[in-house]
């Protein structure tokens, strides 16, 4: 098995002027890649910007013998920023929505800003680079976009139902661009990461900051980015040391007649049945998740 290396692809990394962000952009640089560091330099609820926070991971890129370009755009102007990387280097190959808020707040106490930001930043902004991006790789036939999602968006988390949806809502975005983007060689993964950045120190210990470095997430991001990326619409938990695939599970369930009304204690009565993961699928797109129903109809 040779390097995993980046020569002549074209990465832009949003978020990257820190934590997750920054480890991703020197790792692919280090690599070969021509990298554009996109950060606006927000706070960490999103107010504010300062180019600096771009500036200074380019400047680190290239003093290590790296090409970069700094970005200073905001997520939501995705053309603008795949505009940087055109402008800077002709094309772009890959992806990373790394960008992101938070402003944690019980449901009972958001107001509908802490709703709307942190929604825009993560979901329309995920969106909005990779629109601008995706036809570039049409015509190119060739594409690789790492989306970040969390385990609080895949499980759950108290005071986060803002930030929850945002990221679930990145994963349907992926779950589809998988398939849009398979005839072109575009590959769409996404990750679940954990790790000591300025989003996590308030809430962790410094030990488990230390030991949830972003360098222990990057090597995958890099994988996935990579021509040897070994598959397409993944979700891979990630942090610490650990990797592990997550996936959406349908139970085998079960048919009930519908020549009469179906009632509630019908349900309950197999209750036992439509919860048995036993054998549990998991399907790749919708006709596969609908075709336990639609078999039932096949030929009549």
């Amino acid at each position: 098995m040779g390097e995993v290396r980046f020569d002549d692809k074209v990465a832009i990394i949003t978020g990257a002027g820190a934590g997750l962000g920054k480890s991703h952009a020197l790792f692919l640089a280090s690599r070969g890649a021509k990298v554009v560091v996109n950060d606006l330099g927000g706070a960490m609820d999103g107010t504010g910007s300062d180019s600096a926070a771009a500036q200074v991971v380019v400047d680190e890129i290239k003093a290590a013998g790296g090409e970069a370009t700094p970005d200073f755009n905001n997520v939501l102007e995705g053309e603008k920023i795949v505009k940087t990387a055109v402008d800077a280097y002709g094309k772009v190959d890959i992806v990373v929505n790394n960008a992101g808020i938070l402003r944690d707040i019980s449901l009972m106490k958001q107001a509908p800003e802490d709703w709307d930001l942190v929604l825009k930043v993560h979901l329309y902004g995920t969106w909005s680079v990779s629109k601008a991006a995706f036809p570039i790789m049409r015509e190119n036939k060739y594409g690789r976009f790492v989306m970040t999602t969390s385990a609080a968006g895949l499980f759950g988390n108290f005071g986060q139902t803002n930030y929850s949806a945002a990221k679930l809502g990145i994963l349907g975005f992926a779950n589809t661009l998988k398939l849009e983007g398979a005839k072109y060689d575009v590959k769409v993964n996404t990750i679940a990461p954990i790790a000591g950045t300025r989003l996590t120190e308030t809430i962790m210990p410094p030990n488990l900051i230390e030991a949830l470095k972003p360098a222990f997430v990057t090597p995958l991001v890099g994988l996935l980015c990579s021509d040897q990326c070994p598959d397409t619409g993944q979700v891979y938990a990630v942090g610490g040391g650990f990797f592990a695939k997550v996936a959406i599970l349908q139970a085998q369930g079960t048919l009930l007649p519908i020549d009469k009304d179906i009632t509630p204690e019908d349900i309950l009565a197999v209750h036992d049945k439509i919860a048995n993961m036993e054998g549990a699928i998991e399907p790749k797109n919708l006709g596969e998740a609908s075709m336990p129903l639609m078999s039932k109809f096949v030929g009549k």
